[in-house]
This record gives C-alpha cells, sequence and structure tokens, in this order.
C-alpha cells in the first residue's frame, strides 16, 4: 500500500468540499476499497473517511418509513431496526462476520454495488430512496449495472429511506468463505403490492423478478411461486456455480424468502 493522506471531515459539506479534489476518495467502512489498496488495484491520494459525520449515523422511523444514514454499521442496523423493521434487520445480521458488520457501512456497500452485495436487494426490494449531499435518487433509477451506479463525481449517500413493508424477508444462499451471496432474494409486501430483488445472481448485478411480484401480489403464497423459472441468460457462471443453477437457486430463495416473510 503506498502513502496517502487521511481527511476525517466532520460534516457534510466538508466532506463535499475535501473530494472535489480530484485525486480524493471517499471512504467509509473500507471492507472493499482498503483491500483493493493492499492490492495496489486503487491508489488514492486522499481518502475522505464518512465515518465522523454524526449526521450520518444512526437508524429512526419516520412515519412509515425507516430512515438509515450511510455510515451507519450493518451492525448498527441489524440491532437498531429489529423492531420496526426485522426483515432489513435480519439482512444486516447476515452480511460477512462481527468483524465485517461492526466495519461495513450501509452507504459504503450500496455505493460501490457489488454484484453479490446483499443490501441492493434491500434497497430495490423496497423501493427505497437513495438521499445524497444533492439530490434524492429512486431505487429503480440507482442501480445501473455490476459496480456501477447513478452516482456522479463527489456525490456522496447521506442516507436511504426504506418504506417500511407489511411483511418482508431475505433469503440468501451464501458462499461460505466470503459469506458473499451466491443468490440472496429480497420480498417486501405492500398495499400496493409486492416486489422482489435478486442480487448475487444476474451479471448485471441486482434486479427486479418481475413475473415472481406478478405472482406474489396475486397471492403472497411460496407454493405459488414453485411454477415459475428464471432464465439462465445473463446469468452469473463461476467456479461457484453454473448460470443454470443460480437460475434455479432465483425461485428457491424466493420462495424461501416468502415463507420466512410469513
Amino acid at each position: 500500500m503506498h502513502n496517502f493522506e487521511f481527511v476525517k471531515p466532520s460534516s457534510i459539506a466538508d466532506a463535499v468540499a475535501a473530494l472535489a479534489n480530484e485525486d480524493a476518495q471517499p471512504i467509509s467502512g473500507g471492507q472493499t476499497l482498503i483491500p483493493s489498496m493492499k492490492a495496489r488495484l486503487n491508489a488514492p491520494e486522499i481518502l475522505v473517511s464518512l465515518t465522523g459525520i454524526a449526521e450520518m449515523a444512526g437508524v429512526r422511523r419516520d412515519g412509515s418509513t425507516m430512515v438509515v444514514g450511510a455510515a451507519t454499521t450493518h451492525a448498527a442496523v441489524a440491532r437498531e431496526a429489529a423492531a420496526d423493521f426485522p426483515g432489513l434487520a435480519a439482512l444486516a445480521g447476515q452480511i460477512g462476520d462481527p468483524a465485517v458488520r461492526n466495519r461495513g457501512t450501509l452507504g459504503g456497500s450500496v455505493a460501490n454495488n457489488d454484484p453479490s452485495a446483499c443490501y441492493p436487494a434491500a434497497v430495490l426490494g423496497t423501493g427505497a430512496t437513495i438521499v445524497t449531499n444533492s439530490r434524492e435518487i429512486g431505487a429503480d433509477d440507482y442501480f445501473q449495472g455490476m459496480f456501477t451506479t447513478a452516482l456522479e463525481e463527489s456525490e456522496i449517500i447521506t442516507e436511504i429511506r426504506f418504506p417500511i413493508p407489511q411483511k418482508s424477508a431475505y433469503a440468501k444462499f451464501l458462499q461460505p468463505a466470503s459469506r458473499f451471496a451466491l443468490t440472496g432474494v429480497f420480498v417486501a409486501q405492500y398495499a400496493s403490492g409486492v416486489r422482489v430483488a435478486v442480487t448475487g445472481a444476474s451479471e448485471g448485478g441486482v434486479f427486479r423478478w418481475a413475473e415472481a411480484e406478478a405472482v406474489l401480489s396475486s397471492s403472497f403464497d411460496a407454493d405459488s411461486i414453485g411454477r415459475l423459472s428464471h432464465p439462465a441468460d445473463g446469468m452469473i457462471a463461476d467456479l461457484h456455480g453454473t448460470s443454470e443453477y443460480r437460475a434455479h437457486l432465483v425461485r428457491v430463495m424466493t420462495q424461501r424468502a416468502v415463507r420466512a416473510a410469513g
């Protein structure tokens, strides 16, 4: 790892100002950035930490919405969202191991948009709103492909607003070494219908399974998914599983998520 300057602002405005330097890069939990720097795959001259900004941390309920600061750790989400949004809390509790959960953050995960990360499924599965220092972005517009988002240069996520569903659950088939999702499905039921978001399976990153949404909106029953199948085209194929295997897991994990939601 090469030498770099470390800046830890205490306000969003100061962070944005620091990131105006073209050699600066934001860091939150550092669970992806630090390993990439150690491997010399990334070499920012200035690291701007977002963990010292009090207004970007914490979980609170605002009417029918769960507001989570972008610098909130996975462990904190697992604890603080449990009473009002157990589906989100349970997802956070499955991320990585205790060390990862106590360092990694919601905002860092969603900004990175790893195709096998868990949080994108919850964000897309609830139709959450990603709030940045300059605007609000709907989940359906935010995720734009593997490691690609609608974020612009020097734009940082400050909080995410999750509409609290009537029922929700996340089912994850994990790769045991990394604890990333080989396939993970978040299911959320609202009065207006059901949303189903899949992570870990597609070459394009997190996506909604429209066919399952239509079926579950008519009948929120795991058995109703049994007759569906997801195509293997575009699914990830690697040493952990074929594209056909992941396509099969999409249906299986959706059924498990529905059963867990109750």
